[in-house]
């Protein structure tokens, strides 16, 4: 991914990014969370959404969001003083790098000066609660960041939430026979008797192996795990030689506009519920930056909106993941309003 280099910092004392980085790494490996961008599940848990009693009011507080509900005008707000704004994007999540990358680019319209930097998932949380991030954009919900919420909630401002069908799927070219996962068991030899996955270590990979080919008694299926530029490789052979495929996916994703791709339907949940995706500021953005917290709180993407900017993004076919900002002009070019929309609350 690239990076913007640091601007300095007028405002509050910044820990230096090595030692954010490192406290980050050491939190991750002690949380046990994964970082594939695929979500990670609650301890003995199924992926699926934890029940009430598992849920402190904290986390439910963070899950229970709809897109747009904080939205308000913020174009007749006051000018900010602090106009100077980090957002903190995690490695290897591309809807993190999308919508850091697009917020990037409507509050630099504004006036404001703003660095996008890449961190792990762990240093990002901990860096936004001591203040040394202004922002971040990929706080999933109830399943895959509740760690982070119980430890650092307190210190975090909900910014609202901008998407609400984050999950993990088992996907087939559209063309394909499968309509649900139930079917796959029936039609081995449509798809070549492989499941294509990605990293060994994902929660997605971990989720399929342990809950989805035995809970739809996948067994005579190979489930090649190896990661996800292989798996993607993968859709474009089959693409390219019109093959049924099926793969592990999650949403979102910019797959799902670069090929044609579906969903199947997974009647017994065992890839696990939907999740809702947040943005977090430090505990003083809002108070600092008023009139930019509003215009975070304002993000809402329909799934066709992300996967088409997610596309122009990292796919091999426009950017290939080498200049965000770039890609991020030429999506909102196609969608002329949306930048007005946004500092409006009209999305």
């Amino acid at each position: 991914m690239t990076r913007n280099e640091k601007r300095p910092r007028k405002s509050r004392k910044r820990t230096p990014l090595a030692a954010l980085a490192l406290a980050g790494a050491l939190l991750l490996a002690g949380c046990g969370a994964s970082n594939t961008g695929t979500g990670t599940q609650t301890e003995g848990g199924t992926g699926g959404a934890p029940g009430a009693e598992t849920q402190t009011e904290g986390v439910a507080a963070w899950a229970e969001c709809e897109p747009g509900q904080h939205a308000e005008d913020a174009s007749g707000m006051p000018e900010d003083s602090n106009t100077e704004i980090t957002i903190g994007a995690f490695n290897g999540w591309d809807e993190s790098f999308a919508t850091a990358h697009l917020l990037k680019a409507v509050l630099e319209d504004n006036g404001y000066t703003v660095t996008v930097d890449a961190f792990e998932a762990a240093p990002a949380f901990a860096g936004t609660a001591r203040g040394d991030i202004d922002v971040i954009t990929d706080v999933w919900m109830p399943v895959t960041h509740p760690q982070y919420i119980e430890e650092f909630g307190d210190q975090l401002t909900h910014l609202g939430c901008w998407y609400d069908n984050a999950k993990l799927t088992i996907a087939v070219n559209d063309s394909s026979p499968a309509q649900s996962i139930e079917d796959l068991a029936e039609m081995s030899d449509d798809y070549g008797g492989r499941i294509f996955g990605i990293e060994q270590g994902a929660g997605l990979t971990k989720q399929t192996r342990e809950e989805a080919i035995p809970q739809y008694g996948l067994d005579n299926y190979e489930f090649v795990a190896s990661s996800t530029p292989a798996m993607l490789a993968q859709v474009d052979r089959a693409t390219q030689a019109d093959e049924n495929i099926v793969v592990t996916l999650w949403r979102p994703h910019w797959a799902y506009n670069a090929y044609p791709m579906r969903d199947l339907e997974d009647p017994k949940g065992a890839m696990g519920g939907v999740e809702v995706i947040s943005s977090a500021g430090s505990s003083d953005f809002a108070e600092n930056s008023p009139k930019a917290a509003q215009i975070v709180k304002n993000l809402v993407l329909t799934d066709d909106e992300l996967a088409e900017l997610e596309d122009f993004m990292m796919s091999p076919e426009h950017h290939d993941g080498t200049n965000h900002d770039a890609a991020v002009q030429q999506w909102l070019e196609l969608h002329t309003d949306f930048a007005d929309n946004l500092v409006k609350g009209d999305l």
